[in-house]
Formats: C-alpha cells, structure tokens, sequence
C-alpha cells in the first residue's frame, strides 16, 4: 500500500525528459500551445513551397553569415596585401578588401561559405519575388491577411537594401561602382541630398566610414528587423487559417491537408536539407563574385560589364533608360531629373503601389469578406493582367539595365536597346495587360465548354447518318467543383438617381471613379458567366453533342 512518503520518490524516477517538460509547462505553458498548434492543419499544394524556400534560404544565410563575420575587417585603412593571392602582392587596398581575399584563398571553407551566402541570397529575393507573385495571382493577400502582405513586402524591400550592402562590403572594383551609382541617387535628391551624402559617407564620397557604416547595417540592423518581420509573418500564417485552392471538402470555414506533426514537419526537415544540398551544389561548382579578378576600388576607376545582382536591375534600367535631363533654377542650385525622376519619383511610386494593392483592389471591389479559398487567376483576368504587367515592365528594364551587354553580344546599337526600353517603358505593360486579359477570358470560355461538354477524348464516333463527331468524356465531379467553385463578382452600383422620395441623390466624383474602376475589375469584360445547373443538365440528359 503506497503512502504519502512514496509519491517524491515515484516523482524521482519519471524520465529527464519528462521532467523538463513539466518544468517548462510550468512557467511557459508548453503543453496547452503545443496541443494548441502542433496538430494545425497545412494545404499539401507544390506552390506552397516557394515560402519554405525563402524561409530556409534565409536561415542559411544567417548561419553564414555567422561564420563570415568571425574573419571579415569591416575597415577602410589602406594596407599593403601580403596574402596567398600572388597577383594582388604588394597592392594597397582597404582592410576590408584584404580581409576577403583573406577569406576566400586561406580560411578553411572560406570561399565555399562566401559562396553559399551569396547564393543563398539569390535565391531568397528570387523565392521573395516568385512566393509574392503567387500570392498575388491566387488573391491570398485579401482579408484578413493584407498585414501579412506588407510584412512580406517588406521582406522584400529590405533584402534588396541588406544584398546590396552585403556584396559591397569586400570593396572591391565591382562593389565600389554600386556604391557611386547610389551616391549618386543620393545627391539627386532635391534641397537634401547633398546633407544626405555627407551624413551617409561621414563627408566627401567615398570617405573612410561607409564599410563600417554598411557592415552595421548588414550584420545588425537590417538582418535584425528582417528576423523579426519572419517571426511576425510565420505567426500570422498560424493565426489565420492557411489558404487553399478549391476542391471538394474545401470551404472557406476549413483547412483540408496534412497534420503539422508528424507528417507536415517530416516533410519540411527533408526539404531544407535539399534546399541546402541544392544551394551547396551550387556554390561549390558556379563561382559568384570573383573580387580576386576585379581588384580594390578606387574612385579614379570603374569596372567594365558593371552590373549590379539581379534585384537591384530595376533601378539601373530605371536610370539607363532615363534621357540626362537637367534644370538650373534660380541661385545657381542644379536639379538632376535624370536620376531624381527615376530613383525618387517612379521608382518608390512603383514599390508604393504594390505594398498597397490589396486596399486599392478591396476599396474597388467593396468586398469586406474573409477569403481562404484561392482564386484561380484566369478567373481574376484584371488582377492577374496588372500583374502580368508588372513582371513585363520588370523584365525590360532589366534589358535596360544591362544595355551594353545586350550590344556587345548581340551586336546591337546600344541607342536602339535604349530607345527600345523607353517607348516599351510606356508600350509593352499596356500590351501585356490586354493580352493577359483576353488568354484568361479565353481559358474561362474553355472551362465553360468542358464543364458543359465534357473533355475532349481523341475518339472519333460516326453517327448513323454519316456524321463524324469526337467524343467527349465527361468530367468528374471533383473536376466540376474546380472549374465552378469560383464566386462570380458584381461590378459596384451606384444606384438610383433619386431617392425613395424623389430627391436627387448627390454622387461625389470619388463613387463615380470607384465605380467605373469596378466595372473594369467585373465587368461583362472581365467574366464569362459560369454554366447554370439547369444548363448541365440538359446537355448531360442525353442531349449533349458528342456524349
């Protein structure tokens, strides 16, 4: 028969484990938030990856960037190279720079890790930009989860700024011409941008502070809030139910998927370590920033092929395809519109208005409602034509930004490639919107006859009276949920003239944009009305061609 004294030795024996997990729950609650969240529900779609890419991408970065920084000098007093890399011997260059070639040709696995970050880095922005357009085809940034937009947004816009300080910490040719191109932007600010130089360069340009100062904002400061931003953005992704394209079972009130553990968890451990193989592979085999072949930075110098990472091509396109306007106004102070214009004027517009999409398109629409169910894009064709645009406008002036490339290997005349981009700058979005918009009108036509007609078989049947019809297999029905789930929106009203009492209603000019705006969103144009249940049935009672 046990007694009282018995239960601290029965307490004694439990496993360590176990106990840590009572001492735990004790002070944090671990239990009740574990059986909370680690059985939450995930969608098993293949475009949910693209997010687990950036995510671990990230992580690598991190942990490389840890080891970088163990042997980086973050410093811009000149010393003599005495290094490994004989053809850089006796060369002065910054401490900075020496400390890379220091990394790269004698610290175990240095340039492997300089590698693997860098790419890593890539890949990133490259799964930021691509996770982002998925979003928003699917419409995944309405209600409630415009917040999380911005974060991802911003996600972004700080990995643009944190690469760009990044690959120019080494100093070296390459680098040091990015940092002129953005202090120039810099200076092109009207009134303050010769304040904002100085105080950004510690006084004339280069001077001996911006290492130091980029080093900061590299490893510290931009790192830090983007870690936090992810923290922000995996919690919110928690909180709010996981979105997921239509299906049978799916509602906009249920997640339909696999568990987060075992089997999510499982899943997602095998994939970061094949993301890491991938971008090792990568690293180990493709080289990426050779600064040993470029040499230091010096301000009397500028690198031939000079192009900045993918990312940061916009902007370049931007000033490249922007004719060197200027304009002296009274005092003798000069205005250069041919910087300002593109990197103070189009380009934060352009980021602008995508950050806030999502307000724009629910103050169109006046949709107020929760959406969990993706939209398929060809049933959003002016969504997906804004963004279709988007990507158009951002491919060409990456044309633009590498102009002299695009001459010297294709022959071309580098004015043409430039007087292209500035008329398509204006030409190709719209072409592309309204091209973008008729193929998804198209598709809708074509997800109507297989809903009505069923799907072509390849069979060809001749009828007793010698006609020759293909024959259609009809669709299954989780076939049919998929090409009719989608909600078929009304344009807004403004409605009646005048009120119940014969008085005149007063519109504002803003209701009659907002509803024009809307007619073009939902529109006769935009939709192709869905089959009605009492037209399948008729064509599927035996009256159906071809059936």
């Amino acid at each position: 028969m046990s007694t009282v004294s018995d239960a601290p030795k029965r307490r004694g024996k439990a496993p360590a484990g176990e106990r840590v997990a009572d001492w735990a729950d004790g002070r944090l609650g671990v239990y009740g938030l574990a059986k909370a969240n680690m059985r939450k529900i995930f969608p098993d779609h293949w475009s949910f990856m693209l997010g687990e890419v950036c995510l671990y991408s990230f992580i690598i970065i991190l942990l490389t960037g840890v080891y970088l920084t163990l042997f980086f000098v973050p410093s811009m007093a000149e010393v003599e190279y005495h290094g490994t890399y004989v053809p850089m011997q006796g060369v002065h260059m910054s401490e900075a720079y020496a400390s890379t070639l220091n990394i790269s040709f004698d610290v175990r696995g240095g340039l492997l890790m300089r590698q693997i970050h860098h790419w890593a880095a890539l890949v990133f922005l490259v799964g930021m930009f691509v996770h982002m357009m998925r979003v928003f085809f699917t419409g995944a940034f309405r209600k409630p989860r415009e917040i999380n937009w911005l974060f991802g947004f911003l996600l972004l816009v700080l990995g643009m700024f944190t690469g760009f300080t990044g690959y120019s910490l080494p100093d070296d040719l390459l680098s040091g011409t990015g940092v002129r191109f953005m202090e120039g932007a810099v200076l092109s600010v009207p009134v303050v941008g010769t304040y904002l130089s100085f105080f950004l360069f510690g006084g004339e340009f280069p001077g001996t502070e911006i290492i130091p100062r980029f080093f900061v904002a590299h490893v510290l400061l931009l790192p830090g809030i983007m870690l936090g931003l992810v923290v922000a953005h995996l919690i919110l992704v928690f909180y709010h139910k996981h979105t997921q394209f239509a299906g049978p079972g799916r509602t906009e009130k249920n997640v339909v998927g696999m568990p987060l553990l075992p089997v999510y968890m499982a899943k997602a451990g095998g994939f970061f370590f094949l993301v890491f193989g991938i971008i090792s592979v990568i690293a180990a085999t493709v080289t990426i920033n050779p600064i040993w072949v470029l040499g230091p930075y010096r301000p009397d110098q500028v690198s031939t092929n000079a192009q900045p990472d993918w990312y940061m091509g916009f902007s370049e396109g931007l000033i490249r395809a922007m004719p060197a306007w200027e304009m002296v106004i009274p005092g003798g102070y000069t205005l250069n519109l041919g910087v300002a214009i593109p990197l103070v004027v189009i380009f934060p517009l352009i980021l602008t208005s995508i950050a806030v999409y999502p307000f724009i398109e629910s103050w169109i629409t006046g949709d107020k409602r929760e959406h969990h169910i993706l939209d398929r894009p060809r049933n959003a064709p002016t969504r997906t034509g804004f963004g279709a645009a988007w990507i158009s406008l951002y491919f060409l002036l990456l044309v633009g930004g590498g102009n002299d490339l695009w001459a010297t290997h294709f022959h071309l005349s580098i004015n043409a490639i430039t007087w292209f981009v500035r008329i398509g700058f204006f030409v190709v979005p719209v072409v592309v919107f309204i091209v973008t918009r008729r193929i998804c009108m198209g598709l809708q036509r074509r997800d109507r006859e297989k809903v009505l007609h069923g799907r072509e078989s390849g069979i060809i049947k001749r009828l007793p009276h010698g006609e020759f019809v293909e024959v259609h297999e009809p669709l299954s029905q989780e076939q049919l949920h998929t090409l009719t789930a989608h909600e078929q929106y009304r344009p807004l009203e403004l409605g009646p003239e005048t009120d119940e009492n014969g008085v005149r209603r007063k519109v504002g000019p803003v209701q009659k944009f907002r509803a024009r705006l809307s007619r073009g969103y939902y529109g006769e144009g935009s939709q192709v009305p869905k089959p009605t249940a009492e037209e399948y049935k008729e064509l599927t009672s035996g009256h159906g061609h071809g059936h």
